[in-house]
């Protein structure tokens, strides 16, 4: 899905559940091959302007989304649940995590930086990957943007930025695909459902046709009162 587009349906679904219109959602889908840039982002992390680049108001430096990577917009109202924004994105780190385990990938969390991180002991020590960047944006306690999770991207296009602002030559960039797990789209979907709702509350899932685009999208709301 185009980006802008995405970026105009998140923002106006995030206003909605600040005025109590609509249900909080998590929005799982694909962009064509493009980069973003968040508040941190510094012009000479973008080595080689490959793809669009995007400015958007989310925390973090550059990233790259493309075919083959899963996007998640979460839309939740963390008034209802718990006002504290490095919880959350905590919480995502473990989201991701556990989604992960269901293919036997050990993702782990790093307190100096933010993202899902696989150990590369086969590149030598204290090499590891990056395979989920997260970064998001709070306004009057509902979260916007989200995560990307690499199932099959070409890693190649990671090497227009310094992806999240990560120079050291021992972080680099993985996928399910470069560890040898071959999965589906679809089979990543009910993983992260299946490891969002202990974390968050159950879910109502809706698919529905991705414009211009013969895959689909897919959302979940929640019908939960509060989170963990």
């Amino acid at each position: 899905m185009a980006y802008d587009a995405a970026l105009a349906a998140m923002t106006a679904r995030a206003e909605a559940i600040v005025r109590g219109e609509s249900r909080e959602l998590v929005w799982l889908l694909e962009h064509p091959a493009l980069y973003t840039a968040g508040t941190s982002a510094r012009p000479a992390e973008l080595i080689e302007a490959r793809f669009p680049v995007h400015t958007t108001g989310r925390g973090g430096q550059f990233t790259y989304h493309g075919p083959g990577q899963r996007v998640g917009y979460v839309m939740l109202d963390l008034k209802r649940r718990t006002p504290d924004v490095r919880r959350f994105v905590a919480t995502i780190e473990k989201w991701i995590i556990r989604a992960l385990a269901t293919f036997n990938v050990r993702g782990e969390r790093r307190d100096d930086r933010v993202g899902v991180w696989v150990k590369r002991p086969d590149k030598g020590e204290g090499f590891e990957d990056k395979i989920a960047a997260i970064g998001i944006r709070v306004r009057q306690w509902v979260t916007l943007h989200g995560f990307s999770l690499n199932v099959e991207p070409d890693l190649s296009h990671f090497s227009g930025i310094v992806p999240c602002g990560v120079a050291d030559a021992r972080h680099g960039v993985t996928s399910l695909a470069d560890l040898g797990v071959t999965v589906s789209m679809p089979e990543v979907d009910i993983a992260l459902r299946a490891a969002f709702e202990p974390l968050f509350g159950k879910t109502v899932q809706k698919v529905e046709s991705t414009e211009n685009n013969s895959s689909r999208r897919r959302s979940a709301t929640s019908s939960a009162p509060a989170s963990r």
